[in-house]
């Protein structure tokens, strides 16, 4: 008698679980060495677990393929060290207060936090667990819910460093505070920098976050978190340049929460990266609040960026100002989301929303998805968009008084970006975006 034999086939691991299980073993291997609560860094990892990698079937993250981007694996660290001299280009702002965080870890030699002025705090996350650690439990991973996005969670569970800071009640800091992040790598690695800045009452400052890759050889995996706390009378200026190149993919969260009578200005220009993801959510809880978001995303190649905002409306009397513009390229894709909630508590609201792109090629797409969900009946909210080529008349106007073609092209190009360029601040900051704007349309 013969016996027939069955063969049943495993099912195929993905690439993004492949990555899964392999973030899981690292961090059951390294989670001692790592600061701060351990037991809020696996129910972290455990979010992780449940919610895995999004993917196309994700509302919010259809238009990103992840099993795609993750499919040459990444893991590991690189034995690469930054210097001075690689430095150099990213140290624009020659006066500013520089935290430099290298591959995810904060280093103090390439930083300047000596001699701060008197109420600011500046150091590394892992210093402020145990040197400022009242300041530090009572805030951290405090806004930023691990159960709401994966890689929120992946980035509370496996967070080695970043900069902590912390300006004191009626502090105004006149001097920018500039958070350089930096990755390197000779082989394809993720790394989870993360930043936790507290703003207190009546206080005041200028913070600008760039991110950036230097001498790679391999593709760097940033997965970035920022939380900030804005509390009563706070004014924030928050700048956001993202020129990552071919090498680097960038997710980055931005949490927010603000108290009575603050002003929150937050402005992300992403000028180059192979996939950058942001995720900008703000909080308004009290009353008499606002807020202004502003961006710039230039696309080209086959590049995909990807915006994703949330104004949550909580209270009365606050106000919230939203213009994001885009300019792409190619085959390169761009993805505007935003989202306004107004509460029903949150009478008196005022919120505007805009969304504005220019389409250089047939082979770009853009999508693009205003909302507003009101739950209140005195309201002012507003949101539009638009999309379309290059004006041929105004081209044709330009040309008619002794341009080239490509010069009026790129100067109507610098016309339409300007209007958030110009919302700069600090000048050394505006003049280095507007350089590499001008370097990006040659």
């Amino acid at each position: 008698m013969s016996v027939n034999t069955i063969e049943t086939s495993k099912p195929k691991i993905s690439s993004s679980q492949k990555l899964e299980n392999g973030l899981l073993a690292e961090f059951k291997a390294s989670k001692s060495t790592l600061f701060g609560n351990g037991g809020l860094r696996a129910q972290a990892m455990e979010s992780f677990v449940r919610q895995g990698f999004p993917n196309r079937k994700s509302e919010e993250y259809k238009y990103i393929n992840f099993d795609l981007i993750v499919k040459e694996g990444f893991g590991g660290t690189t034995n690469k060290a930054a210097t001075t001299k690689q430095m150099e280009h990213l140290l624009f702002l020659k006066d500013a207060i520089t935290v430099v965080i290298y591959n995810g870890q904060f280093i103090p030699e390439l930083s300047s936090v000596s001699g701060l002025p008197k109420g600011l705090i500046v150091c590394s996350l892992a210093e402020a667990s145990h040197k400022h650690t009242s300041v530090f439990e009572n805030n951290y991973s405090k806004v930023a819910d691990t159960n709401a996005d994966p890689f929120i969670a992946l980035n509370t569970a496996m967070t080695k460093d970043g900069a902590f800071i912390h300006v004191e009640k009626n502090t105004i800091i006149e001097t920018p505070i500039h958070i350089i992040h930096t990755s390197t790598a000779d082989k394809n690695t993720i790394i989870h920098p993360r930043n936790l800045i507290i703003i207190e009452e009546n206080a005041q400052a200028k913070i600008a976050e760039t991110y950036a890759t230097i001498d790679s050889t391999a593709k760097t995996f940033n997965n970035a978190l920022t939380e900030i706390f804005i509390n009563t009378s706070a004014i924030v200026d928050h700048y956001k340049i993202q020129d990552e190149n071919e090498w680097g993919l960038l997710v980055n969260a931005t949490q927010v929460i603000q108290k009575q009578y603050s002003v929150f200005s937050t402005h992300t220009f992403t000028l180059s990266g192979s996939l950058v993801r942001n995720n900008l959510n703000i909080i308004l809880d009290a009353k008499d609040i606002e807020s202004h978001l502003n961006g710039l995303y230039l696309t080209k190649g086959t590049q995909v960026v990807d915006n994703h905002t949330l104004v949550d409306h909580r209270m009365p009397n606050c106000n919230s100002n939203e213009l994001y513009k885009g300019i792409i390229d190619d085959k390169s894709s761009a993805t505007f989301n935003g989202k306004i909630f107004v509460r029903k508590d949150a009478q008196k609201t005022n919120a505007f929303q805009s969304n504005k792109n220019i389409l250089l090629s047939d082979d770009g797409t853009i999508n693009t998805k205003p909302q507003l969900e009101i739950y209140a009946d005195d309201v002012k909210c507003s949101h539009g968009t638009s999309t379309g080529k290059l004006d041929e008349e105004k081209v044709f106007y330009l040309r008619a008084r002794g341009l080239s073609e490509a010069s009026a092209k790129k100067l109507l190009m610098h016309a339409f970006a300007s209007e958030v360029t110009d919302m700069i601040k600090i000048e050394e900051l505006r003049e280095y975006v507007e350089a590499r704007i001008t370097k990006r349309f040659e």
